[in-house]
């Protein structure tokens, strides 16, 4: 399923901020990354408990949903993938430019999420 939007197509559409559909939207465009996804859930649901606040869940849904909005992007995604390539470059230059990149695409994801 595709939508249209003002920076290209989206794989699917945005999820839910719950679990049950972040999950589900990652099935679709990264399975590969449920395992991870599960650990880090059990691990801010431990912490909620241990701390007696919500925040850690609070933090997971706002992570995986931009994590999500980067992988139902494809134009995000291939801009996250390079950057991260680039991050050890051996040239400083190619280097601070993809932290530069990397950190647009991560904001540009977390304002999405947060609309």
């Amino acid at each position: 399923m595709r939508t249209r939007s003002d920076h290209g197509h989206e794989l699917i559409p945005r999820p839910e901020q719950t679990p049950d559909a972040l999950r589900a939207a990652l099935a679709v465009v990264a399975p590969s990354r449920l395992d991870e996804m599960q650990t880090e859930k059990d691990e801010a649901f431990a912490k909620a408990v241990d701390r007696q606040s919500l925040s850690p869940v609070q933090s997971w849904v706002l992570i995986w949903a931009r994590e999500i909005g980067i992988a139902r992007r494809p134009d995000l995604s291939a801009r996250y993938t390079s950057a991260k390539g680039n991050l050890e470059h051996e040239d400083p230059a190619v280097a601070r430019e993809a932290l530069r990149e990397l950190s647009a695409v991560l904001d540009e994801s977390m304002r999405a999420v947060r609309t």
